[in-house]
């Protein structure tokens, strides 16, 4: 049986959507809906919660605003799964790489990312995103987006509840599954459709700050290959600072900077950031 556990923010979920679910899942399943419509959990919570509360070998952790459209696409969960016992956890985009140095799953080569998905967005017509996969239909990742994800039912495979707020949590239980030596997938044959896009902001930054201060020495990770991509490190560590400025994080943004002011101290960037806070004093 497939346990799917959701943290929902209203106190029920739409009709459609559980009907969707009933008419393309195609096996055994439960519905674990945890009440988060008052805000009293982190995702990280809500999640262990349904974790607790599960009684299928496989969970699925799924946003409330997604739409299946793959038939049977819990029967292939299952045989993928049953087929491949070193899969902690399956998803349906994701990245080879992750830096050490703060960043969001997708700030990266776009040759490093498998994504297959129908994404909606907020200023321009839904897509179709499908890359990264070639002839294959499964693309080993470093780490997962979270809007689906599939994992054992296993007692080491939790959620970090060290960490609060509603991001990052993907990225938390991907490099759990690869800490206690399961692999991580991407895969084809499950298409869903999301009607919203993930959102960069204040408390995106505090969490993904947190988030690399509890796991900076479990990083660098590059699926099929050991060599440091330290041109990525530095980008994403620039990315990160300038939308730390911009969240007026500026304790975090020092922080980051004296990181990458160590380790790449010849970047032309140094002296424009300077610039930029020498302007704001004066």
């Amino acid at each position: 049986m497939i346990s799917i556990i959701i943290c929902s923010r209203t106190k029920s979920l739409k009709e459609t959507f559980k009907k969707n679910i009933e008419d393309t899942i195609g096996c055994e399943y439960e519905l674990i809906v945890i009440d988060n419509s008052q805000n009293k959990y982190s995702i990280f919570e809500a999640y262990n919660s349904g974790i607790e509360k599960s009684s299928g070998e496989y969970l699925c952790f799924i946003h409330d605003d997604i739409l299946m459209h793959t038939i049977g696409w819990g029967t292939k969960l299952q045989e993928i799964f049953n087929e491949n016992e070193e899969i902690g956890l399956i998803g349906v985009a994701g990245t080879k790489i992750k830096t050490k140095m703060p960043s969001a799953w997708w700030e990266c080569p776009k040759n490093k990312t498998a994504v297959n998905i129908i994404q909606h967005h907020k200023v321009k017509e839904k897509e179709i995103i499908y890359h990264g996969f070639d002839s294959n239909d499964l693309i080993e990742v470093a780490v997962v987006d979270g809007v689906f994800i599939a994992i054992r039912n296993k007692d080491e495979l939790k959620f970090n509840d060290e960490l609060k707020g509603f991001h990052n949590y993907d990225i938390d239980i991907s490099l759990k599954c690869i800490e206690k030596g399961y692999k991580v997938y991407v895969t084809n044959q499950l298409l869903i459709e999301h009607f919203s896009s993930g959102t960069v902001n204040e408390k995106w930054v505090k969490s993904t700050f947190d988030f690399y201060k509890l796991n900076k020495d479990k990083l660098p990770i590059n699926v099929g290959s050991n060599k440091l991509d330290t041109k990525l490190e530095n980008l994403n560590a620039i990315r990160f600072i300038t939308n730390a400025v911009e969240f007026k994080k500026h304790k975090i943004a020092y922080t980051i900077w004296l990181k990458l002011l160590f380790t790449a101290p010849f970047l032309k960037f140094h002296l424009q950031f300077l610039k930029s806070k020498l302007k704001k004093i004066f």
